[in-house]
């Protein structure tokens, strides 16, 4: 298996409704640790995972932006691989409650032996979703596009980071550094350490998941200051008639919400067939945000950014 750092993006496919030779349909799956959040998993999602080394028992929740099919249809062979491979954990699976039907088709495809444990959550509407266990909290957004479509915003709450060097200052070692983490404070030798004295603020890092939608209020709300913003860019700037029409947006307009909110890496996918090169999509986003920019590729890794500090 290929190794993994513990926060990235796997990028399993890139194309938006026609897929090409060189792009896939989308796919992404966000390692976190211990987590793996798959997003819009289209056809060719399941031999796109082998082909990236991730293994189904990688996955922990799936989250659906939207029924079209470039974003859902795969989700019949991964549901499947999901059993066959006798997932040992069960699998949450946000998506938007209009669409429950569509869930319900794809699940339920064809016959199949079921050995694994899915757990649908359908959003009736914008708000925190319904998660347990995550280290990180899930907000489901609105956004503007023909059908009911929801972004994503992963956030991880602020904790912090234990000082090797405070704590042999402070001669704490062993067990009672967990009940320090623990209590906040310990004893030992008669005197009182807090967690404050042996560790320094460590900020929570954010995720968010833009896909298909012309500007909206939901874009910006997903977007601000988060650590990485994966975003659909389906137009340049020249065909903006056509992604206001169809519910787009072009690399220009998420390179400009990227920069107002302040984001930190910011990723384009979702692009349409017609554009044969991306260079023009990299130059149109440069122009509008200094940040670290990827144009999203088929079956590459993107890291998170390192922590910010505040």
């Amino acid at each position: 298996m290929t190794t993994v750092s513990q926060r990235e993006l796997v990028v399993l496919g890139t194309a938006s409704q026609v897929p090409t030779k060189q792009r896939n349909h989308n796919g992404y799956l966000l390692r976190w640790d211990d987590e793996g959040v798959l997003f819009d998993p289209g056809e060719g999602t399941q031999r796109q995972m082998t082909y990236a080394g991730v293994s189904a028992t990688h996955l922990t929740r799936i989250a659906i932006t939207h029924f079209h099919g470039d974003h859902s249809l795969g989700l019949a062979g991964v549901v499947q691989r999901i059993n066959l491979d006798r997932v040992p954990h069960p699998v949450d699976v946000w998506f938007p409650a209009s669409g429950f039907e569509y869930y319900d088709r794809l699940v339920n495809a064809t016959s199949y032996y079921r050995r694994a444990e899915l757990r649908p959550h359908p959003i009736a509407g914008p708000g925190v979703v319904d998660v347990s266990g995550t280290p990180f909290e899930v907000r489901a957004v609105a956004l503007s596009h023909p059908v009911e479509t929801f972004g994503y915003r992963l956030t991880e709450p602020p904790g912090r980071r234990i000082l090797p060097d405070r704590l042999r200052e402070h001669g704490l070692s062993g067990p009672i550094i967990a009940e320090l983490q623990h209590h906040g404070s310990v004893e030992i030798d008669g005197r009182t350490v807090t967690l404050d004295e042996v560790s320094e603020p460590r900020p929570g890092q954010s995720f968010a998941f833009v896909m298909d939608t012309r500007l909206c209020d939901g874009v910006n709300e997903l977007a601000v200051g988060a650590d990485m913003l994966v975003i659909e860019a389906t137009f340049l700037d020249a065909d903006a008639h056509l992604a206001t029409e169809y519910g787009h947006l072009t690399a220009g307009q998420a390179a400009r919400v990227a920069a107002k909110a302040g984001a930190h890496t910011l990723v384009l996918t979702h692009f349409s067939q017609r554009y044969r090169s991306l260079d023009d999509h990299l130059t149109e986003a440069e122009k509008y945000f200094t940040g670290e920019i990827h144009i999203a590729t088929d079956l590459t890794r993107i890291p998170l950014p390192p922590r910010r500090h505040h």
